[in-house]
């Protein structure tokens, strides 16, 4: 009989993909959704296979040992990711936090989890140091005092999972693996879209003039998939965290690349760079602007090698990850074709999907 895996979150875009990349190598998947009985999200996990569909909410702790039961693995990809700066940091580390051990706690009570894997983020790694120019890997950990709300949710919530995991018996509850990704982006099914998605809908769709200096490390949803089945399943992974993300790429390259193969289609992507006065002058009166004030100038430089050497992981092209993105968007209809186009144009494909 095949293991069974808990995938927390099975809704969201990463959570989505990992439910799929599981039942294509035949285990057992069951996910938990804040509310099972949403009709149009149990249509959508039932669109993805033989998923077993239970209710758990990060804040509250019912429903997570039922989810737990039987279950060998679990990936917990669920957590919140504001669009912007809150009002109150606590609004995105409490959940961040509390919900990180809440699951955790579940799965060392179960008796049967023997591995969790942990969506983290580079946001843990690589925001607040002084020197953002060094190439940041596994040993590296963001500066909590020095970065906003989301960055520091994602940190506290790691340091919480690993402190929680030091303190289960030896041979005993179970293992714990970190997987740490970029800025996630490839193809949407559906919509809302999540807020890096957004970037490229923004883009694509001209809601924005031009690229702010934002740092980049993408990595593509499908690779990201493939990296927790690979940390679940590769026996030298326990106890580490995985980098799982490109090199720094700068926001106006994924709006060079955007144009490149879409302008010919009707799309008038802005490919200029918006000028730091102008991110200051919005910044007081914007959260999003805020956001992007903090992150402006920064570049993303982490390194995947270890993933690449002891899980055995690889990425596609970051071409193919941002035609893709905006190919579904285009496809879904979440970005209208161009009115110029009748009928609407034929989208780029790319060959390895």
């Amino acid at each position: 009989m095949a293991d069974r895996v808990l995938v927390t979150g099975g809704s969201g875009f990463v959570a989505g993909y990992c439910v799929t990349e599981l039942l294509d190598h035949g285990y057992s998947v069951r996910t938990t959704v804040r509310d099972s009985g949403d009709p149009e999200k149990s249509a959508r996990l039932r669109e993805l296979g033989d998923v077993e569909v239970m209710p758990a909410d990060l804040s509250s702790d019912a429903g997570w040992a039922e989810a737990m039961e039987g279950c060998a693995f679990v990936l917990h990809v669920a957590s919140p990711f504001p669009a912007a700066m809150p009002k109150d940091e606590a609004d995105v580390i409490r959940p961040a936090v509390d919900g990180t051990l809440r699951v955790l706690r579940a799965a060392a009570d179960s008796g049967t989890v023997r591995r969790v894997v942990l969506t983290s983020s580079v946001a843990a790694i690589a925001s607040g140091h002084p020197d953002d120019h060094k190439v940041f890997t596994e040993a590296d950990w963001s500066v909590v005092d020095a970065i906003p709300a989301y960055e520091k949710s994602k940190t506290l919530a790691e340091r919480a999972a690993w402190d929680f995991a030091a303190t289960l018996p030896d041979g005993g509850g179970f293992e714990l693996v970190v997987v740490n990704p970029g800025f996630v982006l490839g193809p949407v099914r559906h919509a809302p879209v999540g807020t890096s998605v957004n970037l490229v809908r923004r883009l694509l769709a001209r809601e924005v003039p031009a690229s702010p200096p934002i740092g980049l490390a993408v990595v593509d949803v499908r690779d990201l998939a493939v990296a927790h089945r690979l940390a679940m399943e590769v026996p030298g992974a326990a106890g580490n965290r995985y980098i799982c993300a490109g090199d720094n790429t700068w926001m106006q390259e994924v709006a060079r690349i955007l144009a490149e193969n879409f302008d010919g289609l009707g799309f008038r992507v802005p490919t200029g760079k918006m000028p730091s006065w102008l991110i200051r002058l919005a910044a007081p009166f914007n959260s999003e602007m805020r956001q992007v004030r903090f992150l402006a100038g920064h570049p993303v430089s982490v390194s995947a090698q270890k993933a690449h050497n002891e899980l055995g992981w690889t990425m596609r092209p970051l071409r193919d990850t941002v035609v893709d993105t905006a190919t579904s968007l285009v496809e879904t209809g979440i970005v209208p074709a161009p009115a110029s186009a009748h009928p609407a144009p034929p989208v780029p494909t790319t060959t390895n999907s």
